[in-house]
């Protein structure tokens, strides 16, 4: 169960505990008692947000890349995909809305944190990670949406923890390069 507010959101095994019998589930269904809100995902009120969908669905997926940009106000810029990190041992998801990244165990749980985003709480880099993949990635993004973010941080720059940056860049290949994109862009 996941509760957002005062709704309650359920998995199919969840909601088949409850309702003991599909015949039950389909009952409540038409009696309106709980609503179907997509392929394994009931709540007792018709309309749930998208993010709490998401985090019940996948609840080891962390928002990375373009969602992490986003979800972290350092870009308007609205990405046409979640993108969702994954440890690599991890079922592959399947849906055209979500881009999985997946990655081994000690990179997936690297910066690992959750914020509330209009009262939901979602599993995300913490800014310090997101810079560094951001910092990996610098030449897969678009130019423009780069230095927008990059502009961004500069003005973050004083609240950004360096001793973890430096921790988490002993993780990555070329660590000292990407430190050093991070010290010229940022600081």
């Amino acid at each position: 169960m996941f509760l957002e507010g005062k709704s309650m959101l359920y998995n199919h095994s969840e909601i088949k505990n409850k309702y003991k019998s599909t015949y039950q589930i389909r009952k409540a269904l038409e009696n309106k008692e709980i609503y179907k809100i997509e392929k394994g995902i009931y709540s007792d009120v018709p309309s749930v947000h998208y993010l709490a969908v998401i985090m019940k669905k996948y609840p080891y997926g962390v928002f990375t890349s373009y969602s992490a940009y986003y979800y972290h106000n350092l870009t308007d810029v609205i990405p046409d995909k979640i993108y969702l990190a994954t440890d690599r041992n991890n079922r592959m998801i399947s849906s055209n809305k979500i881009k999985q990244v997946r990655m081994k165990e000690e990179l997936y749980n690297l910066g690992k944190t959750e914020i509330d985003y209009e009262g939901i709480k979602i599993n995300i880099y913490d800014k310090e990670r997101t810079l560094i993949d951001l910092a990996r990635n610098k030449n897969q993004i678009g130019y423009d949406l780069y230095k927008e973010i990059i502009s961004n941080y500069r003005k973050l720059a004083d609240s950004l923890n360096t001793q973890k940056i430096e921790e988490y860049l002993q993780y990555f290949v070329n660590g000292d390069k990407i430190f050093e994109i991070i010290q010229d862009e940022v600081f």
